[in-house]
């Protein structure tokens, strides 16, 4: 249909490292945190132990999609124009397990979990991720304008109602 949208979507596949780090805490034992974003290929899936020890275990999950749509390009600049860029990962308890089950590179839709009572942590985006995001930002990110208001003195009283 003319006139319409078109709806722009890129994704990528990554691995999550989750990690259980032992805290000294007298009420709990540990806690739950994603440590870190790796690239993968695009067959990797699955979720592996990769470190175990007293005080730290941490968890591969590969094969999460992070996709990338025209709708969220403004809290895409958002993050990318941060001090530290982050992925921020959608998680939650599997039994005895966190895994992770959604990421985004936007700061708003991130917002939008959060404000949904969501665990939503950040990570640092790696340099691959940063690249992938500056280039679909440069394609699809066009601010609007700022409009210039005009002091409404300058108009006569009759012109001066709300518009």
């Amino acid at each position: 249909m003319e006139g319409m949208a078109t709806t722009v979507e890129t994704s990528m596949r990554v691995a999550v490292v989750m990690q259980r780090r032992a805290i000294d805490n007298p009420w709990q034992s540990h806690v739950w945190e994603p440590a870190g974003i790796l690239p993968c290929g695009p067959d990797e899936t699955g979720v592996r132990l990769i470190v175990e020890g007293p005080l730290l275990a941490q968890w591969l999950h590969s094969g999460l999609p992070i996709v990338l749509r025209r709708a969220e390009a403004e809290g895409y600049f958002h993050n990318i124009t941060a001090r530290t860029p982050q992925v921020f990962v959608l998680w939650r308890l599997d039994g005895e397990l966190a895994a992770p089950h959604y990421l985004t590179l936007s700061y708003d839709e991130a917002s939008r979990w959060m404000d949904g009572g969501a665990q939503v942590d950040p990570v640092p985006m790696p340099a691959p991720l940063v690249a992938w995001l500056r280039e679909f930002i440069a394609r699809h990110y066009h601010p609007e304008p700022k409009k210039r208001l005009r002091p409404r003195s300058f108009l006569s009283p009759q012109d001066r109602r709300p518009q």
